[in-house]
């Protein structure tokens, strides 16, 4: 597939690139101490290592684009435009939080941002991802959905399901495996019989591919492109993002399962460090500039985790409103 060649002409594009993925990194380091010290409780999946590829799609969107995800969603709700510290108040399950901290961590959700979850359910959301595509399709609107899930998700039989009808139907999905090489602790080579995971999309006569997802210009360049050709043909795409998290499943897992060395080898290709490295070589940065904007992210997550601190509880009465469909 052909990649566009402008993207390094524009200073600005790459810089917001290598801010928002430092943001993403901040804000899931200071998710993962504040749930440490007890400041909330449940499950809560981390996005650390993984940044490259929420950034690398979603600068392609246009803000009428749905995109839906699965528990390891909170730098995604962002990036799609919920606010930080609303993301972080629905962690803390406060009532400023996106869902009025009746979701938490596993279920960031905008309607009006057109961010649908946040969903616990191990590809679940495949299922309603192309049920938003048929939604598009039916009222003839030139978005897209971009679903995201990770490698054990499509062993899940609602995947094959829900790739058959969107390949038959022809719907705007961009459906994005983001293999991180795990499935909670299993490795995906015990449990998946194909070496490529798009592979899977042979069976549909789908479009598919792969990408570098530790490379945020290889990210942002190929999906692109995919983009286009999806507004344009209306057909989905099985795009497979190889990525890695440094973190466990979750921030109770220990991730013993894997080794130091595998975990250094992903570390030094680190994607933000890479396109810090681009940055400095196209002479757009210096250290003197990354160490300031390190400083001033750190500060302004800190702002975040203070007003999710200062927000109030959720009334009881909360309990019994939004239960039903008006």
């Amino acid at each position: 597939m052909a990649k566009k060649k402008a993207e390094t002409s524009d200073p600005e594009l790459l810089i917001s690139m290598y801010k928002d993925m430092l943001l993403y990194r901040r804000f899931e380091e200071a998710a993962n101490r504040a749930y440490n010290k007890g400041k909330f409780a449940g499950f809560c999946h981390l996005h650390i290592g993984q940044e490259a590829v929420c950034v690398g799609v979603q600068k392609n969107l246009i803000d009428t684009d749905y995109v839906i995800s699965g528990y390891r969603s909170h730098t995604q709700s962002i990036a799609k435009g919920i606010e930080p510290k609303k993301v972080m108040a629905e962690l803390f399950g406060k009532a400023t939080g996106c869902t009025l901290g009746k979701g938490g961590s596993m279920h960031m959700f905008s309607k009006e941002k057109r961010f649908l979850g946040g969903h616990g359910i191990v590809g679940g959301q495949i299922a309603l991802a192309t049920g938003v595509g048929f939604k598009i399709r039916y009222d003839k609107e030139n978005d897209i959905c971009v679903c995201y899930f990770g490698d054990g998700a499509i062993n899940q039989g609602q995947f094959y399901e829900s790739l058959n009808m969107a390949a038959t139907w022809d719907l705007p999905v961009l459906y994005v495996i983001e293999n991180n090489g795990y499935g909670m602790g299993t490795d995906i080579r015990r449990v998946t019989s194909v070496d490529h995971l798009w592979k899977r999309a042979l069976a549909f006569d789908m479009d598919h591919s792969d990408v570098d997802g530790m490379n945020v210009m290889a990210v942002y360049d190929h999906v692109g492109e995919v983009i286009k050709k999806i507004r344009k043909t209306k057909r989905p795409h099985l795009l497979e993002a190889l990525t890695y998290r440094y973190r466990g499943h979750s921030v109770s897992d220990p991730a013993t399962y894997r080794t130091k060395e595998e975990l250094q080898s992903y570390q030094e290709k680190d994607p933000i460090t890479t396109h810090a490295k681009l940055l400095k070589k196209l002479k757009l940065v210096n250290d003197a500039t990354l160490d300031e904007w390190n400083k001033e992210i750190k500060a302004q997550v800190k702002e975040y985790e203070k007003w999710a601190d200062e927000s109030p509880e959720p009334e009881p009465e909360l309990a019994y409103q939004h239960v039903y469909a008006e």
